[in-house]
């Protein structure tokens, strides 16, 4: 079955980059000249998906206009003969079919993905966590649509990752099928040292099938006090079974300051109308400091 949904988990409060996120949405933080949630909405389109529900809370309505149209702005660009800034206006206004969903309850991952239920029905959908941002040439979520389609079976975006740094993230016990393909049997939410399964950890995006809704409902809070996604995500693997794909892709964090400052270094040395001109800073900063 082609997977033609996906879900944005944005209802985060985001206070590993307060004070910004006091007033600004951190999915609304700039890369460049585009927001984090800009390139994750652009991932999902990129890999062929036709729907998107983004999961918002209060105080998240920047996000929501952001993807509207703006008459008073296009208009004063049509006036001033900014064609190019019309268009690029006009493309991010133009991007997909989105919805807003707003979680009323701060209650975890899984909290926010329940609230997606009768969006999704009854098919296999995609969930990106607003928190990664992931620049890869070969979407990430079309690379696990590919093996969902393979297989059958729900699917998560996995990495390794640092013994010393896995007690932030996840930890999931994995066999390899060959090649960038596993079975994941077992996974725990931001694992003690005595608690790691591996040093694989999942890493912002995952495919789904509709059964985990139910799963989601008779799972009881976890970590935080919060309903995790992990823990619905560990019956559904011992239950039918779960594949990891270890991705290719850089991930960025953008719930954390140094993920924010390491996105817009990186891509603006991807970006071919600016990235000479800023390598030259950069080098000479980088002099100054020595």
């Amino acid at each position: 079955m082609k997977i033609k949904k996906a879900v944005i988990a944005a209802a985060g409060l985001g206070t590993r980059v307060l004070p910004a996120s006091k007033s600004v949405p951190k999915e609304m933080l700039n890369i460049v000249d585009k927001p984090a949630i800009h390139y994750i909405v652009q991932e999902i389109l990129d890999s062929g998906i036709e729907q998107i529900a983004i999961i918002l809370s209060r105080g998240k309505s920047a996000i929501e206009d952001y993807f509207d149209r703006s008459l008073e702005l296009e208009n004063a660009l049509l006036y001033k003969n900014m064609k190019s800034k019309y268009d690029d206006i006009m493309k991010v206004s133009n991007m997909g079919d989105i919805v807003y969903i707003r979680q009323k309850t701060p209650n975890g991952l899984g909290g926010a993905v329940l609230c997606a239920e009768s969006f999704v029905g009854n098919e296999p959908f995609v969930v990106a966590y607003a928190d990664d941002v992931i620049y890869s040439a070969d979407p990430v979520c079309e690379q696990l649509c590919r093996v969902y389609d393979e297989y059958g079976m729900g699917v998560l975006a996995i990495r390794e990752v640092e013994q010393s740094k896995i007690s932030s993230y996840s930890s999931v016990s994995v066999k390899s099928l060959g090649g960038n393909i596993f079975r994941v049997d077992d996974m725990v939410e931001k694992p003690k040292m005595d608690e790691l399964l591996s040093s694989y950890s999942i890493f912002g995006r995952c495919v789904l099938p509709p059964t985990i809704f139910s799963i989601l409902k008779n799972t009881k809070f976890g970590a935080g006090g919060e309903l995790q996604l992990t823990d619905a995500m560990k019956f559904l693997a011992n239950t039918d079974g779960m594949l990891g794909v270890d991705f290719k892709g850089k991930c960025y964090d953008m719930g954390s300051k140094v993920g924010v400052l390491k996105a817009n270094v990186e891509y603006a040395l991807r970006d071919e109308e600016i990235k000479t001109e800023f390598l030259d800073y950069l080098k000479n900063e980088l002099n100054y400091l020595q």
